[in-house]
């Protein structure tokens, strides 16, 4: 069905446009407005109120009052002033009266024309403004005014109390000026298409959506905008889900082969072999997943779980199921170092497990492989052919996997560790390699609250693992600020100093490299800043943005020579060669490297249980969850974590505001919430709200966490009764209006 003509007129046409040419091309060029629906869509941030009606006599200071009375007096003088030195400058002031006291009103400059000719001695009008001193005198200085010919008391009530949208504007284009163009197209919302079912509407006491969208551009009253808000929040979360709702149905309808771990196979050798018990988290977690992989449709599960609550153990027992199924199963990580560390992890927890043969012989082994961009020719060849040849049961790689050459033998399973770092397509075409749709289980160690899984990964299912195995130690978390307090930086070293005396290890993370690719200012000749490491603040902390991020390699060589001496120091990051990372990596988990001077590719996955302190430099740098991340590299072992975030922003700023939050609690979902309500919630939503027309207006995700939920539950019992939405019309416009083509592509590869 097309939408309603009225509604997808263009604003700007070469022959009749329903704006100026000039206002359509601002509103398209910097508000990405291109018909009447995107500018009826484009909702006030806020209202401003003219104010109750006010008895001179009462009138209070600093705020805005709405005043009906009659002009004593109009005085126009001219004066000198630098702008008019030749005394042509010009104020007009007006003084009104309402029986109970006067009021001066001023007005300068080009702004006394108009009113020296409407304010005549005699003239009744409404005046609105702010109130304020001069001479010891009360004013208002510019005022709105209206004129009253005539007018009723009704008149003059409704005018004072009428509410004053307020338009997200731009440089280009002042917010009134919108207001004036969403006036002219208003009329058209009457042919607005209802995209709410009548009976979901009607229960839930919503007005319809023509009445919605005159109430939110032109209320009376506060409880106007409150029935829009309420109606159009409501739009946004269900066309939102019934999307979702849609994509789940339709992949209920794909075939999958059902995988079934065997009693004697595999995952059962697997199980005998662990050390310890599962917690009661993962094993209910393997329960939901072992039940969808049993299923003859794809799973399509997100797993999310704090730092160290063992997703990787939970993921790879379901890998291990689908390779006892006669399948394989793929894992795919975000960088090189994690895709090694996942490998090394796997191969050590499974010992002889990983050293087998053909895939379905007599002995319950299989082979490991890796695969990654920069392995060696003979390397890769030997890994492409275990695949081919389903030798290779479980392979663990990067983005290399999705290339074109790699072929599976069967592919059962995909595994997606940290999947925000995955563009759609990247997912996609590794899920293409299976001969049917492969089961997928998506993993996140990055809390998500519940509202923010529905809106955004509403398409797949999702378990929590929020528990941590036993043993896993509380990290104990401070600000160090540099700046203010110098000896506390420096107290900070020494305590890296008394954790490798103790026998731990030490993270100290950076922002930046610091080699000349990484660093334009350096090649630009700008001399670096003094290293936080010497205990000195290279500016005062106002300046702190200003100077470039501390770097591994000058914060490296600083530690070695200075507060660290004596200290096995290394370096790792992104930039350095894979075999370098990986021998990096393996000389720091064995104990050989007592301090790790790294960027954030230590963020995700990295497990060495003996490192116990982590020093962030310029973490008010990094992102909320980011810290969080980081800091769950640290007590993974017996021994308490530690770990400190090191700043120069002034106390008072909101950068130590965010690093106080992080260090005053360790649950993951609190800090995602402060995260969220910090940042823009498209930052936090990503692709699935990419395209201006399909961003979040009214909707809030942490704040309208009920009607999403009950959203998703509407949506859900309508696309099972009627999939094609045959019998709602306008909700079918609505989606088509709504998702535009990049968000149906985001969907439809989920």
């Amino acid at each position: 069905m097309d939408l309603v003509p009225a509604l997808k007129e263009p604003l700007r046409q070469p022959l009749k446009s329903v704006l100026g040419p000039a206002t359509a091309k601002v509103m398209a060029e910097h508000l990405g407005l291109h018909s009447v629906g995107d500018l009826l869509h484009h909702y006030p941030r806020r209202y401003e109120e003219r104010g109750q009606l006010t008895h001179l006599a009462d009138l209070p200071m600093d705020e805005h009052v709405t005043v009906v009375a009659q002009v004593a007096d109009a005085r126009l003088h001219t004066f000198a002033s630098a702008r008019a030195p030749r005394g042509k400058g010009q104020r007009l002031e007006v003084t009104i009266t309402d029986g109970s006291g006067r009021l001066q009103l001023v007005f300068f400059g080009n702004g006394v024309h108009k009113p020296h000719k409407d304010l005549l001695p005699g003239t009744r009008a409404m005046f609105a403004g702010k109130v304020s001193v001069f001479n010891r005198r009360l004013q208002l200085a510019h005022p709105a005014y209206e004129l009253i010919e005539g007018g009723t008391e009704e008149a003059v009530e409704s005018w004072a109390g009428a509410l004053i949208p307020i338009y997200p504007a731009t440089a280009k284009l002042e917010s009134w000026k919108i207001g004036k163009a969403v006036q002219t197209v208003l009329p058209s919302a009457q042919e607005a298409v209802d995209p709410l079912p009548g009976t979901l509407r009607a229960g839930r006491g919503l007005v319809p959506l023509p009445e919605a969208l005159l109430k939110i551009h032109r209320p009376h009253t506060k409880a106007d905008i409150a029935d829009a808000r309420a109606r159009l929040k409501w739009d946004e979360a269900f066309v939102l889900q019934v999307a979702l709702a849609r994509r789940r149905h339709a992949d209920a309808q794909l075939p999958a082969v059902a995988r079934r771990p065997r009693p004697d196979g595999l995952l059962a050798a697997f199980d005998d072999r662990l050390p310890f018990t599962l917690t009661d988290g993962q094993q209910k977690v393997s329960r939901e997943i072992f039940d969808d992989l049993a299923t003859d449709h794809p799973m399509h599960r997100l797993l999310q779980g704090e730092v160290g609550s063992g997703k990787t153990l939970v993921a790879l027992r379901a890998m291990l199921a689908v390779v006892d199924a006669g399948g394989q199963a793929a894992m795919l990580a975000p960088t090189e170092v994690l895709a090694q560390q996942h490998h090394r992890s796997v191969t050590e927890m499974m010992g002889e497990l990983a050293e087998g043969g053909m895939l379905g012989g007599a002995e319950d082994a299989t082979k490991v492989v890796l695969l990654t961009g920069s392995m060696g020719a003979a390397a890769r060849r030997r890994a492409l052919l275990d695949l081919a040849t389903g030798e290779a049961g479980l392979v663990i790689g990067t983005h290399a996997l999705i290339e074109d050459k790699v072929q599976f033998h069967d592919l059962g399973l995909v595994v997606v560790d940290e999947q925000h770092r995955f563009g759609v397509e990247q997912r996609d075409a590794l899920r293409g390699k299976g001969k049917q749709p492969p089961h997928l289980l998506v993993m996140t160690a990055t809390p998500i609250p519940r509202t923010v899984a529905m809106t955004v990964f509403g398409d797949l299912e999702t378990s929590v693992l929020d528990q941590l195995p036993a043993g896993r130690s509380p990290i104990a978390s401070h600000v160090v600020p540099a700046a203010d307090k110098p000896h506390f930086l420096a107290r900070a070293w020494e305590r890296v100093r008394e954790e490798v005396a103790a026998g731990h290890q030490a993270y100290v993370v950076c922002p930046r490299i610091g080699d000349e690719e990484d660093d334009p200012k350096r090649t630009a000749g700008k001399k670096p800043a003094k290293s936080a490491a010497a205990g000195e603040s290279a500016e005062s902390a106002e300046t702190a943005d200003r100077r470039p991020p501390l770097a591994v390699l000058d914060v490296a060589d600083q530690l070695a020579k200075g507060p660290l001496e004596g200290l096995r120091v290394e370096v790792l990051h992104g930039r350095m060669q894979p075999d370098d990372k990986d021998a990096v990596m393996r000389r720091f988990a064995a104990g050989d490297t007592d301090v790790l001077v790294a960027t954030t590719v230590i963020e995700v996955g990295v497990n060495v249980p003996n490192a116990t302190v982590m020093v962030i430099t310029d973490a008010d740098r990094f992102g909320v969850s980011q810290l969080h991340q980081l800091r769950g590299r640290v007590g993974r072992g017996s021994a308490p974590g530690l770990c400190l975030l090191v700043t120069e922003m002034p106390e008072a700023s909101a950068a130590r505001q965010r690093l106080n939050a992080v260090a005053a609690t360790l649950d993951g979902f609190e800090l995602s919430r402060i995260d969220l309500e910090q940042r823009r919630e498209g930052d936090v939503l990503g692709q699935a709200q990419s395209g201006a027309r399909t961003s979040l207006r009214v909707l809030a995700v942490i704040e309208d966490e009920e009607i999403i939920a009950e959203a998703r539950e509407e949506a859900a019992a309508v696309v099972a009764a009627d999939p094609d939405l045959e019998h709602l019309p306008g909700l079918r416009t609505a989606l088509e209006a709504l998702l535009d083509e990049e968000r149906e592509q985001y969907l439809e590869k989920g």
